[in-house]
């Protein structure tokens, strides 16, 4: 893993910036729903997150990884599955009604506009199990002008930051979940990186499959990570 790049292009940092949303995304992950599906939207040119959390099966969707037909992988300790789509601009996600215990959406948000960000987050609850979890990351209003002058100094893939198309804020993102169909009262939310990033765990309205609702204290703010 150690000679694999992250992410496209070159940035210094983006390997220890991956491996705390990864860190990240498995502490919010409970161990009730491992036995399920597992779906990392957005997984990356190298699918980092999949080879590090333990689930019954796996699964990665990105524009850049390589075709179904080729796309089987193994990680150590089992078989993930890896498919071509583009989350921006396609239909519908492949997948059925109820399938996944977990959605991942790990650095995603950032990259796809707020109308198709919208409908596909409405996707996600669809292929999300009653009691599922949706786990995202995003970088915060604060992050979003240093992440620009990080990549001018190749501290962060230029490429990648080229690509960011929203930087929202904690009430956007939250409104964007509402109108998705998700219960913000359903999510708890805290930030890493010491608060240049967002965390947030969402869970689809259910009593059965991946967990059940954060209380209503979790919903505070929580500071988690260096």
């Amino acid at each position: 893993m150690s000679h694999q790049r992250i992410t496209r292009g070159y940035g210094v940092l983006e390997g220890f910036l991956a491996q705390q949303r990864s860190r990240v995304a498995n502490g919010l992950i409970p161990d009730s729903s491992r036995a399920g599906r597992l779906l990392d939207i957005g997984c990356g040119a190298y699918p980092l997150f999949l080879t590090q959390t333990g689930f019954a099966r796996k699964f990665g969707l990105d524009k850049h990884v390589a075709p179904l037909a080729a796309s089987l992988a193994r990680d150590g300790h089992s078989t993930f599955q890896l498919i071509r789509y583009d989350v921006e601009h396609g239909g519908a996600l492949p997948f059925h009604d109820d399938h996944f215990s977990v959605v991942t959406m790990l650095a995603v948000f950032e990259h796809i506009e707020i109308t198709r960000l919208v409908a596909l987050l409405g996707e996600v609850r669809r292929i999300l199990q009653p009691g599922g979890r949706l786990v995202l990351t995003t970088p915060t209003k604060i992050a979003h002008s240093l992440l620009r002058g990080m990549a001018k100094v190749y501290l962060v893939s230029p490429i990648e930051i080229a690509e960011h198309k929203t930087c929202l804020s904690l009430d956007e993102i939250f409104g964007v979940i509402e109108q998705s169909g998700f219960s913000s009262s359903h999510a708890a939310h805290g930030y890493f990186e010491l608060y240049l990033n967002h965390w947030l765990s969402v869970v689809k309205d259910g009593d059965s499959g991946g967990g059940s609702a954060p209380s209503s204290s979790t919903l505070s703010v929580r500071e988690k990570g260096v």
